[in-house]
């Protein structure tokens, strides 16, 4: 099988176990990462999207205390990209 079929099937593959993670316990999460994956998730970058599969394997509770009661994740690099991507998709 060629090469690039390959990669696109993982890839494939990936985003999908990424859509599955999106779904969450508290519906305010749910939502904004439903809404943020719908809009970016075919075209981060394989750093974005790793970072975002990180993000996406916190718990609910601490990742909705940063984002809607702006408490530290104490981790400044998944906060920033938080801020800088995923924050504006709660107002929708």
């Amino acid at each position: 099988m060629n090469k690039d079929i390959i990669l696109a099937q993982k890839m494939n593959t990936d985003i999908n176990k990424t859509k599955w993670k999106c779904r969450r316990g508290l519906r305010e999460l749910d939502l904004l990462f439903r809404r943020y994956s719908e809009a970016k998730l075919d075209s981060l970058s394989r750093e974005e999207f790793e970072m975002f599969n990180s993000i996406l394997d916190l718990e609910d509770q601490a990742l909705y205390d940063f984002i809607f009661k702006n408490e530290s994740l104490g981790n400044p690099e998944k906060e920033s990209f938080i801020l800088n991507n995923l924050k504006k998709y709660t107002d929708k």
